[in-house]
């Protein structure tokens, strides 16, 4: 199905004035984890890594097994969450560098939850990491519904725990304190101290703040080891381990504010992580956490098995979203778009066709809403690699212009039989709502057709004279 995407932007209420909707809409609050897997949180069974705010947060709100992320790298992943579009249509379907500084912009006039929101008189913000367009480009995050934003723009530099510099609003601040090679300011300090000073001065509400936390992405530097410091553990794994418990701290943080305030009740938090693990779960650090939870999800970043895509997630808002519940129905970033529109009682725009679907009763206690598919394609490198979903059957191409294999996931969570020479049928309608799925565009090739990665020939070692 063709969408409309590049639209003048027009947006109205639904028929209610503007005191009873001030007074009707949630603060909506997105809190993006870069690179946490199910694995890493207790939650979901980690016994090394200490996340009682998370576990807390779930326990009183509802945890989520299937809630699927855009795609397995964080550029289109965060992209499919602010469009509400799958990689099928979404106009960011890779990390792509821009130098110096920087990624591919979002395009003009894109329709994204930002311009929803603010449009609907919803105060707006996003911190952490960025990553879709700089300043000078329409893909700025104030050029896309933010009032404010402050981190890294470029996902290059959000690779440094202690930049030189940062970005208020679309102004570089320096942070001389971290120059020369010192490591002196932790930059999500001062992100954090930020969001804690937008959320205290806008706590009237109501508000939209994507937390882009870059914890705990590579690479792993942390400022206080904490708990982890006298592990016998690598310096590396104690860092990791940190990172993932000061996220949660800092989520604990946030939620602390909020009840001081006086707003819990009024305050819909969903958490995710963006892309699955950056480590393959064989090495030594994935194999220390455990994190394909003893074999149960295959695969991690850049890949499009389950460990991939599924993300540990969960929605907190008290009195209206089920304490204790845990639910295998699967969801996907880009719901969140017509969720969150749905919830501030405001209109897409005329022609727009979002691919995701609302979660509002979903999110109540209600189940999840029927579709005919989830679709994920990804472009690193040379290779071109997609997967859909539809009921419990999983096809997957791991390789450009490869072979489907199948997998039957109420069976088979772990993606360990393939199952598509058994059901030629099954994989032939996979190809049909892979096919179906994607709008052609050539700045992302067909991985059914693309060509497929040539493996260089290794080099014959010479013999000793």
């Amino acid at each position: 199905m063709s969408r409309t995407v590049l639209l003048t932007f027009t947006l109205c209420y639904m028929g209610m004035g503007s005191a009873s909707l001030a007074a009707d809409r949630p603060n909506l609050i997105f809190v993006l984890s870069d690179d946490i897997a199910q694995g890493d949180v207790g939650a979901y069974g980690q016994q090394l890594i200490q996340t009682p705010n998370i576990d807390r947060l779930c326990r009183e709100g509802t945890r989520y097994l299937s809630a699927y992320t855009g795609t397995s790298v964080c550029a289109p992943s965060r992209s499919s969450f602010f469009t509400g579009l799958h990689m099928g249509h979404c106009p960011t379907r890779a990390n792509r560098e821009i130098q110096p500084e920087g990624q591919r912009p979002l395009p003009p006039n894109m329709v994204t939850i930002g311009k929803i929101l603010k449009s609907a008189g919803y105060k707006t913000a996003t911190m952490g990491k960025w990553g879709m367009g700089m300043f000078d480009t329409p893909g700025s995050p104030l050029k896309n519904g933010i009032d404010h934003f402050f981190g890294y723009n470029c996902q290059r530099h959000a690779h440094s725990y202690f930049p030189t510099y940062l970005y208020n609003d679309d102004q570089r601040i320096a942070i001389p304190e971290n120059a020369n090679g010192k490591k002196q300011v932790y930059a999500q300090n001062l992100i954090q101290q930020d969001v804690l000073k937008w959320v205290d001065r806008n706590a009237g509400g109501p508000f939209f703040l994507f937390y882009a936390v870059t914890l705990p992405h590579g690479k792993f530097e942390i400022d206080d080891q904490g708990i982890y410091k006298n592990r016998q553990w690598t310096e590396r794994e104690k860092n990791y381990a940190a990172m993932v418990t000061r996220l949660d701290s800092d989520l604990g943080g946030l939620v602390e504010l909020l009840k001081k305030k006086g707003i819990a009740r009024k305050t819909l938090i969903v958490f995710a992580g963006d892309n699955g693990s950056s480590f393959n779960p064989k090495t030594p650090i994935g194999n220390r956490f455990n994190q394909t939870m003893d074999g149960k999800l295959r695969g991690f970043k850049r890949g499009m098995y389950e460990g991939a895509l599924r993300q540990a997630a969960f929605a907190w808002w008290p009195g209206t979203v089920p304490a204790g519940r845990v639910t295998d129905e699967p969801w996907a970033f880009w719901d969140l778009l017509p969720t969150f529109a749905e919830l501030a009682h405001a209109k897409l725009p005329t022609g727009s066709q979002p691919d995701g679907y609302s979660l509002v009763d979903f999110l109540k206690g209600g189940p999840a809403p029927t579709r005919d598919y989830f679709y994920w394609e990804l472009h690193e490198g040379r290779n071109h690699i997609q997967a859909i979903r539809w009921g419990d059957w999983k096809a997957v191409r791991p390789k450009a212009s490869g072979p489907v294999e199948l997998y039957d996931l109420a069976k088979d969570v772990g993606e360990t039989t393939n199952l598509a020479a058994e059901h030629p049928e099954l994989v032939a309608r996979a190809v049909a709502l892979m096919n179906g799925a994607r709008t052609p565009d050539p700045d992302w090739p067909d991985p059914a057709t693309a060509a497929p990665v040539q493996k260089k020939p290794r080099k014959k070692a010479r013999k000793k004279k």
